[in-house]
């Protein structure tokens, strides 16, 4: 019976070695941790209990009476912050790993793992879960007011949740791809769920652009294991520096592949069409989930398959990553510009561009690690996620509130200081810690940190890129806040806002103006290596 190709060459890159049935079945004996392996539930308790909340949800709404549906999204923003709480012991330990390949010779001393709760998982795990939570306290009148179906609105956020906080700490292409389609595939649905028509062709454009990415990326994928025998981050990587001279064409056309599929998700110029309008025709609690969560989760991805699997070509592809950087930042602030004020749905609009300008300021970092060969500035990037996603979804608080009696165009927001005070002070603090300006604080930092980051690294070109374009959003920025505070007409009493509404506006208002003081709660994560 001819021998089976099995061993290390499939977990490290070494030369092949050739093992009959028999001599796998004894080898599993001999190593029964290679078959058998026990799982550090504390480790995987965030994304589980996501996950298991979304479950409770779904079986919830079968058996609960209509009158009594609102306690799904109590039960939602329940297991969100319980996911929340499970971050704190691991915060406090040492690096927490399992699902790994043990017993297996190159791996005895460090074992291959799937799933590692490290500093970097924990940051996009904490800005994951607590985007959702956030998300969810906005989401409880909307569902009401556009009567959406409960049930499934909080299953699929829980269930995009619980992928997005899987993806930072997965350690090999397969986890990688299936926790960025866990968290992709409910948020089709999500944007798909609001009836006024809009919805559904924001889905389509949102579907068919990530299947393509994902086609895209399973090609690269498929390219990279057959040059390098393995699918772990850390053995791709040595498989790659290793590879015979005639696969490398294939490794290289893998790595960019790959790297190509996670620049959709992240929506990074060029392949950014699909998100102006997904924002605007998803419900506003969703498409702020996505502007913070989903990037957060498409940026953790594209940050270990570069600093980790594609290590050996840091310079390769640190340079496509600043082209990327300045392409982005540019297009989204000049598209942010064009935003007229009597246009409907602009304010979600120019919310859309600027994300995509915001992305483009998060790639710097992660150019930078790779222009430099050191994971150093990747702190510089969890950092500045951290800051953007706090004011981001406050900005999308306000957004839901204005909307709600207004409208969602520029101009319904002129005089809004006269109808809301406290809102109008709330978004004007978010305007300008997203445009870096005083007394938004925090913003500032965060931007300092990141062009920093690109000095340090040699790509000064870059530095000077961000920098006007830090310039350009400066305009589109103040331009809205004076809005906010220009003499209204007549002054309308708006109502009351929704409790859960106001209760997420003070949180972010809060958090925004403590980081703004104390910036060094957050920038510490800057401060070093976080793998």
């Amino acid at each position: 019976m001819p021998g089976t190709p099995l061993g290390s060459h499939l977990l490290l890159g070494q030369p092949a070695m050739t093992l009959s049935a028999p001599d796998v079945t004894s080898l599993a004996v001999a190593n029964p941790g290679m078959l058998v392996q026990s799982i550090d539930w504390l480790a995987i308790a965030p994304p589980l209990i996501a996950a298991l909340a979304a479950i409770g949800v779904l079986l919830a709404d079968l058996f609960l009476p209509a009158g009594k549906k609102k306690a799904l999204g109590r039960l939602t923003a329940g297991g969100l912050a319980l996911a929340l709480i499970a971050l704190l012991p691991l915060a406090r330990g040492n690096t927490r790993s399992t699902f790994c390949l043990r017993n297996v010779a190159g791996a005895t001393d460090n074992p291959l793992c799937s799933y590692v709760a490290d500093h970097f998982a924990l940051v996009f795990q904490l800005l994951a879960l607590g985007g959702a939570l956030i998300a969810a306290l906005l989401s409880v009148h909307t569902v009401d007011e556009e009567r959406l179906p409960g049930g499934e609105y909080w299953f699929l956020l829980l269930s995009s949740a619980a992928g997005a906080a899987l993806l930072p700490a997965s350690r090999d292409l397969a986890t990688l791809v299936i926790a960025l389609e866990v968290a992709s595939l409910p948020a089709f649905a999500l944007v798909a769920l609001r009836r006024d028509g809009r919805g559904a062709e924001a889905a389509l454009k949102f579907f068919l652009s990530s299947v393509t990415a994902t086609a895209v990326m399973l090609l690269g994928i498929s390219f990279v294991y057959a040059a390098t025998g393995s699918l772990h981050l850390a053995a791709v990587a040595d498989g790659l520096g290793h590879a015979p001279a005639q696969l490398k064409p294939l490794a290289e056309a893998g790595a960019a592949l790959t790297l190509v599929g996670f620049a959709f998700k992240v929506a990074a110029v060029p392949f950014h069409f699909w998100l102006p309008d997904t924002y605007t025709g998803a419900p506003v609690p969703v498409a702020g989930y996505l502007s913070v969560v989903g990037k957060a989760a498409g940026l953790s991805g594209l940050v270990l398959a570069t600093t980790i699997a594609f290590r050996p070509y840091g310079h390769t592809w640190g340079l496509a990553l600043a082209v990327l950087a300045a392409l982005t930042m540019t297009a989204g602030n000049v598209a942010a510009l064009r935003q007229r004020g009597n246009t409907a749905h602009s304010a979600v609009r120019l919310l859309a561009w600027s994300s995509i300008g915001q992305a483009g300021y998060l790639l710097v970092p992660l150019a930078a690690a790779g222009y430099a060969g050191t994971d150093q500035p990747i702190g510089a990037t969890a950092a500045y996620a951290l800051i953007y996603g706090v004011v981001n979804l406050g900005a999308f608080a306000v957004v839901a509130a204005v909307s709600r009696r207004a409208g969602s165009r520029l101009d319904d927001y002129a005089g809004l200081f006269a109808r809301r005070r406290w809102t109008a002070l709330a978004m004007a603090f978010f305007l300008l810690c997203l445009a870096g300006l005083p007394p938004g604080v925090v913003g500032l930092f965060g931007k300092v940190v990141v062009f920093r980051a690109a000095v340090d690294a040699g790509l000064g070109w870059l530095a000077v890129v961000m920098a006007v374009n830090v310039v350009i959003a400066l305009y589109y920025y103040l331009l809205w806040t004076a809005k906010l505070f220009a003499p209204a007409e007549r002054v309308v009493t708006d109502g009351r806002l929704p409790t859960p509404l106001a209760a997420t506006l003070g949180v972010t208002a809060v958090v925004a103006a403590v980081l703004s003081v104390a910036p060094q709660l957050v920038l510490q994560v800057a401060g070093g290596s976080l793998f």
